[in-house]
């Protein structure tokens, strides 16, 4: 591991570069670190927000494509922490002066009913799911010209920067249902079967990395699954997502 210091120090310079709108090199060029302090700097970097008054609201799961594990040369899904500074209501108003250069992508949300209970090995993470909706996540990789190493990435919160969540519905199979996403002129359909060929396959995958990282799952919180579909650059104007039997949700970007 890394100093305790220099994680501090790295997570102030995400922390920074959200904050101020400004990208930043990427941390790899500067630091050795391996994925145990990636996932600290996340830590850190969340404490920093938390001590803004930021509650934390939810996770994340990223490389839930096949493909982007590909690319990136992993196994495993990642995670992020989603927080209420980062929660836009369905058909609300988005700020896209709040971010550097945003993009947004469909995914599928779960809502968590019950705390999960890391320790127990018995542990059923569907049960303690109760509802289904449509979401859409704007991502902000906060790096110049979006050159990362995986450690980066998670150091950066997964990328997370705003997410969207749209009408709730009883927990049912939400798998290989068409999704399609209109972001101003530009359309991009997809399937939940991105997402691990089945979302719920995300939950399970969640649960295995909450435990390897002692990330709380908390009753209330929502979970976003992954992207269904390649993200796209956030603009102004109406951004919407239908997903077949789920619903559809939409945010405005203005500003």
């Amino acid at each position: 591991m890394i100093p305790a210091r220099t994680i501090d120090t790295l997570a102030e310079r995400l922390d920074t570069a959200q904050t101020s709108r400004t990208e930043t090199p990427s941390l790899a060029d500067t630091h050795a670190f391996g994925i145990d302090d990636a996932y600290a700097i996340q830590a850190a970097l969340l404490a920093r927000r938390a001590a803004r008054g930021e509650r934390l609201t939810g996770v994340k799961l990223g490389f839930t494509s096949k493909a982007k594990m590909a690319q990136m040369g992993v196994s495993d899904v990642i995670v992020g922490r989603l927080t209420d500074a980062m929660r836009v209501p369905d058909g609300g108003d988005l700020d896209l002066s709040r971010f550097i250069h945003p993009k947004v992508e469909p995914e599928v949300a779960y809502r968590l009913c019950r705390d999960v209970d890391l320790d127990d090995p018995a542990t059923d993470i569907e049960s303690c799911v109760d509802a289904v909706a449509p979401a859409l996540e704007i991502i902000d990789s906060r790096y110049e010209d979006f050159r990362f190493t995986y450690g980066d990435v998670v150091a950066d919160n997964t990328s997370a920067a705003a997410y969207v969540i749209g009408p709730w519905r009883p927990v049912e199979s939400v798998s290989n249902r068409a999704v399609r996403l209109l972001a101003g002129t530009t359309v991009v359909t997809g399937s939940t079967a991105a997402v691990l060929g089945d979302p719920v396959r995300a939950l399970h995958a969640l649960l295995d990395m909450c435990r390897r990282r002692s990330i709380p799952l908390r009753a209330g919180q929502a979970v976003l699954a992954g992207a269904a579909t390649a993200a796209v650059p956030l603009t102004t104007g109406v951004t919407s997502c239908d997903a077949a039997g789920i619903g559809a949700v939409s945010v405005r970007g203005v500003r």
